[in-house]
């Protein structure tokens, strides 16, 4: 009973959240895009909260800007934006990439997902982003924590040759991601490619290229049991 009352919500609330929050362009329907976009996308708990972090010398890290912080961000002098969450027909993006043009900074699209491990082209891809991105730079998501975490790790280890025992902690409870939950996938990535070193030495960006395939790693993730997971993390907490 419960369980189908929840439901009902879930899709009532999806209905209102896909009936508008598309045009920014009429000024009726500006105002309610504004309105989807603090509601729906909680850009109201972004306003103060930046999870804004340098990761190396002009590169930086962040959940989804408002306006006021983009403006921020440019007379520090950024002149990339890399948007994680890709190109969107919805309030969020349009307001970004409308913020971003105005300030006369570069907005950069290459969509990855928080729950689900990429396909080995979209990590590529962002990659290639990172690379002919103009510095300063910074990339984004929602939140800053899980899909900006799995790129900041990947930024250190591709082009400050970081090890991945260090990278990994781009994914930490101090950027508020939580590796129990379905996003702990980020971390399994870094996790098997941190075991396929100690086979043999080899790149994170060859990785990707050579042996990297999302579809059994995402089915490796998902079959995980809690006592598997408790092991590992005694075994962590051992070697720390």
């Amino acid at each position: 009973m419960l369980a189908k009352l929840l439901d009902r919500l879930d899709h009532a609330e999806r209905r209102v959240r896909h009936s508008f929050g598309k045009d920014i362009t009429d000024p009726k329907q500006r105002m309610l895009s504004r309105l989807h976009y603090h509601v729906f996308d909680h850009a109201f708990l972004r306003v103060l909260w930046t999870n804004f972090f340098q990761i190396a010398p002009g590169v930086y890290r962040s959940n989804q800007p408002t306006h006021a912080r983009f403006a921020r961000y440019a007379a520090m002098g950024i002149k990339t934006v890399v948007n994680l969450r890709g190109e969107d027909k919805r309030a969020h993006y349009l307001f970004e990439k409308e913020s971003v043009e105005a300030l006369g900074m570069t907005l950069v699209d290459a969509k990855l997902w928080a729950r689900t491990a990429a396909p080995r082209r979209r990590l590529l891809a962002v990659i290639d982003a990172l690379r002919e991105a103009e510095r300063p730079m910074m990339f984004h998501c929602k939140s800053g924590a899980d899909r900006a975490g799995i790129v900041a790790a990947i930024y250190l280890m591709v082009f400050e040759n970081v090890p991945v025992s260090e990278a990994k902690k781009q994914l930490g409870l101090k950027y508020i991601h939580l590796d129990f939950t379905k996003t702990g996938v980020q971390d399994y990535i870094l996790r098997l490619f941190e075991a396929r070193q100690d086979i043999g030495e080899i790149g994170f960006e060859d990785w990707l290229k050579t042996e990297y395939v999302a579809g059994p790693i995402q089915e490796g993730w998902d079959a995980r049991t809690p006592e598997a997971e408790m092991a590992r993390r005694l075994h962590e907490a051992r070697e720390q």
